[in-house]
C-alpha cells in the first residue's frame, strides 16, 4: 500500500505578531491530523534592506503590492524569542516542528534547538552558501522549487550532496499566492523525483484540497499547506491558507485517497472473492430437458448468479446431448452431458 504522505502545516505569518495565537495554532494543527508544523526564521535584516526605493517596492500583481519588502517581512516574521517555547509546545504533543531559516544566524540559532530538518524557501533557492551551511546539518533537507531553473535544482542538490547529505526532497511549488489550479502543472512533480533521484513532494498555493489530493494519486511523500486557527484573523497569507475545518478535511481525504490507492498486487482472500463473484455470470438451465436431448441456446443460458459453468463454455457445450433430466433452474456442470 502506497505511504501516507507528511502533512505539514506551514504557519508562516498566520499568526498575527500574536504568541497564543501561535501556540493555538499549534495545537490546532495536531488537532486537524497534521504531521508536523513548520515556521520561518528570520527577522526583515536577514531578508532585505530597509529601504523605500524602486527596487524594493512590491508591485508584481500579488496580494502585497504597495507594501516594502521590508514592511511585509517585519508584519510577517515570527519573533526568534517565542521559538524555544513553541518548540516544547510541538514536542509536548507529539508534533514535528522544523523551520525555513533564511540565514546563517538563523540556522545557527535552529541549531541550539535542535530543529530535526529544514526547509529551504522556493526564493532562497539560489542562495548555495545557505542551502550548503542546512546541508552540513546532515539533517533531511527539503527544497522548494517554485521559480528554479532546471540549472538552478541541479546545483543545489549537487551543493547537497558535496556536503554529504543525501536525504532531499524536492516539492513542487507554484510560488504566486493563491496560485490558480492551472499553474500547478502537477504531472511534473514525480519528474523532479526521477530526473534528480530525490524524494518529492508538494507545497500547494491552490486554494482548497484537489490539489493535495491529485499529488497524493502521484506518490508525493510530502505536502505542504499554509495553516490558519480562523480566517477572520486576516495577514498576509490567509487568501491561500486552510483553516482548521479545511486542512481537517484535507488530511481525511488524503486517507481515503490512501485507502482507495490501496496496493498494486492486492492480494483478496478467495472466500470473500467468492463471496463478491455471486452475481458473475455462469450457465444454467432455461427449460427442463429430458435425457439425450440436445443442449440449445434457448434451453441452456448465460445468467446470474454464478453456480454454473463459466459462460466462456457455451459453445463447446451447444448440440451436446444431456446425460440424464435436467430441471428448470439447475446450474449446469459437466457432468450433465456427453
Amino acid at each position: 500500500m502506497m505511504h501516507k504522505p507528511i502533512i505539514i502545516a506551514e504557519l508562516s505569518a498566520n499568526h498575527n505578531q500574536s504568541l497564543e495565537v501561535a501556540k493555538a495554532s499549534i495545537l490546532g494543527a495536531k488537532e486537524c491530523g497534521a504531521d508536523a508544523i513548520k515556521l520561518q526564521t528570520y527577522t526583515p535584516e536577514c531578508l532585505t534592506l530597509n529601504a523605500k526605493n524602486k527596487y524594493f517596492e512590491i508591485n508584481s500583481g500579488t496580494l502585497w503590492d504597495g507594501k516594502t519588502l521590508y514592511e511585509l517581512y517585519e508584519e510577517a516574521y515570527t519573533p526568534w524569542e517565542w521559538h524555544p517555547e513553541l518548540f516544547d509546545l510541538a514536542k509536548k504533543i507529539g508534533l514535528t516542528i522544523f523551520s525555513s531559516p533564511f540565514s546563517l544566524k538563523a540556522l545557527e540559532f535552529l541549531e541550539s534547538l535542535d530543529c530535526p530538518m529544514y526547509k529551504i524557501a522556493s526564493f532562497e533557492i539560489t542562495d548555495i552558501d545557505l542551502i550548503y551551511h542546512v546541508a552540513k546539518t546532515h539533517k533531511p533537507i527539503i527544497i522548494s522549487t517554485g521559480i528554479a531553473t532546471e540549472d538552478e535544482i541541479t546545483l543545489a542538490i549537487e551543493t547537497c550532496k558535496e556536503a554529504q547529505n543525501q536525504d532531499i526532497t524536492l516539492l513542487k511549488c507554484t510560488s504566486s499566492y493563491p496560485a490558480p489550479l492551472e499553474d500547478a502543472h502537477l504531472l511534473s512533480m514525480p519528474q523532479l523525483g526521477k530526473k534528480y533521484g530525490v524524494k518529492y513532494g508538494l507545497s500547494d498555493h491552490t486554494q482548497g484540497y484537489l490539489s493535495p489530493i491529485i499529488a497524493t494519486t502521484l506518490g508525493a511523500s510530502m505536502i505542504e499547506k499554509h495553516f490558519i486557527l480562523d480566517k477572520s484573523l486576516g495577514g498576509p497569507d490567509v487568501a491561500f491558507s486552510m483553516d482548521m475545518d479545511e486542512f481537517k478535511e484535507m488530511v481525511k481525504q488524503i486517507e481515503y485517497c490512501i485507502c482507495a490507492l490501496g496496493e498494486k498486487e492486492p492480494k483478496i482472500d478467495a472466500g470473500i472473492l467468492q463471496k463478491r463473484r455471486k452475481f458473475a455470470r455462469s450457465l444454467f438451465v432455461a427449460q427442463n430437458i429430458k435425457k439425450g436431448e440436445a443442449l440449445t441456446r434457448n434451453n441452456i443460458r448465460s445468467i446470474r448468479p454464478n453456480d454454473g459453468i463459466p459462460p466462456k463454455h457455451l459453445k463447446e457445450i451447444i448440440g451436446k446431448k444431456a446425460r440424464h433430466d435436467l430441471p428448470f433452474g439447475k446450474p449446469l456442470e459437466f457432468g450433465d452431458f456427453i
